[in-house]
């Protein structure tokens, strides 16, 4: 007759009933830390992440402002007030709020793809990685390449010089040029953003 013992009674056996729930009570406490770690991790990438979300959109709303309105409204005043007035948007323009928004958008990509490399899906790593990256290269590589370097170009000229009336008409040209890059670019990267924050959130 083939005798059943039960395996609770084999793992009370191998390990005594104070001993055995010592243990399992360990077990528990570790795996219970280890899963509020998980959702720890994971609402602070998401909050990160609807941070950058915000930050590229409002950027992108800065650029399109300047390609759509500023740059057109520029272009129809005399070189020398347009010049004046673009210099002047210039130097106004580097504050502590825009280059924490402008540089802070592309560390947040990098912060929530970096701590939600484990807690967040496949899918919403893909949309953070081509949105950081889209917003690395089409906002902050194309201002630090072209638009500074014609904006310091901008700032040495004499606004009533004829130099700086040439000039003026190249500016306007390739600024506008480049910012319309930027503008797109931020839309894009917006948008993959969006749809990250969508699918780390989860199916509603």
């Amino acid at each position: 007759m083939v005798n059943h013992v039960s395996e609770d009674r084999i793992i009370f056996r191998k390990h005594p009933p104070r001993e055995y729930a010592a243990e399992l009570r360990v077990k528990q406490s570790i795996t219970g830390h280890q899963v509020m770690d998980s959702q720890v991790m994971t609402t602070l990438a998401l909050s990160i992440l609807i941070s950058a979300a915000l930050g590229s959109g409002m950027m992108a709303g800065l650029f399109c402002a300047f390609s759509n309105f500023v740059m057109r409204a520029l272009s129809k005043l005399p070189p020398t007030m347009a010049i004046e007035a673009m210099q002047s948007i210039n130097l106004a323009i580097v504050r502590p709020a825009f280059l924490i928004v402008f540089l802070g958008t592309g560390v947040a990509c990098a912060l929530a793809f970096g701590l939600g490399w484990q807690h967040l899906s496949k899918d919403t790593l893909v949309y953070v990685s081509a949105g950081g990256a889209i917003y690395a290269l089409g906002s902050i590589a194309v201002t630090i390449a072209f638009n500074v370097p014609l904006n310091n170009r901008l700032a040495a000229v004499d606004p009533e010089s004829e130099e700086g009336a040439n000039l003026w008409q190249i500016y306007l040209t390739k600024w506008t040029r480049w910012n319309n890059v930027r503008s797109i670019a931020t839309i894009v990267s917006t948008i993959l953003l969006l749809l990250a924050v969508l699918h780390a959130r989860g199916p509603v």
